[in-house]
């Protein structure tokens, strides 16, 4: 992973309701949740959870997938197991022991 992209994932992080979104994406599973139990769920407004995913979309956080009228957000677990590495990349590099 590049820095600059790292960088960017954490950015977007960084926003408490982003951070929230993600979050419940994760504890939801690999079959994601349509985005109306989102909305019901963190009590977001409709337009601000799109600007939300919209963003965590453009870092590749997150996928959107239709169902006939039903769009569901699911984590991308391969993009943060991604960021995790590289964060842990140089962890203690140099250190014969780390705890």
């Amino acid at each position: 992973m590049e820095h600059e992209d790292a960088a960017k994932r954490l950015s977007e992080l960084g926003n408490t309701t982003r951070l929230a979104i993600f979050r419940y994406l994760v504890k939801v599973g690999p079959e994601g949740i349509p985005v109306g139990q989102i909305q019901k769920a963190l009590g977001i407004p409709g337009s601000t959870l799109s600007h939300h995913i919209s963003r965590l979309m453009s870092v590749g956080l997150i996928k959107q997938d239709r169902a006939s009228r039903t769009l569901y957000c699911t984590a991308q677990y391969a993009a943060l197991r991604e960021l995790i590495d590289f964060l842990q990349s140089e962890c203690c590099a140099g250190i014969a022991e780390c705890n």
